[in-house]
Order: C-alpha cells, then sequence, then structure tokens
C-alpha cells in the first residue's frame, strides 16, 4: 500500500439493535451516529473493521 494513503468512512446506519462487537467496531472506527465522517488511514486492520461493518458504512478512496 502507498504511504499515507486514506479513506473516508461515513456511518449511513444506526449500530443500535446490532451486535455488540459491530457497536464496538463503529466506536473503534470513531463512528456512532449517522452521518458521522472519519479520514482514516488505509491498513489492514481498518480494512478488516469495515469489512464487519461494511453493512453500516461509506467508504470512499482518497488520493
Amino acid at each position: 500500500m502507498p504511504e499515507g494513503k486514506k479513506v473516508r468512512v461515513t456511518q449511513v446506519a444506526s449500530g443500535l439493535g446490532r451486535k455488540p462487537g459491530q457497536q464496538a467496531t463503529l466506536i473503534g472506527l470513531g463512528l456512532n451516529k449517522i452521518r458521522r465522517t472519519r479520514e482514516l488511514e488505509d491498513t489492514p486492520s481498518v480494512r478488516g473493521m469495515i469489512r464487519k461493518v461494511a453493512h453500516l458504512v461509506k467508504v470512499e478512496e482518497l488520493s
């Protein structure tokens, strides 16, 4: 992966009523309210967290 590559992650659905692990993953990504956005480093660990809550977030690649 290129140095300094980032992804923009936006929460589009609520974590309420989801499995506790999914709620914790949203908080780990810095998300806990709908439409909250974070720009994160594109690392394998962040990608794994995004995959776990892919149905609750929207992901955009940043250059």
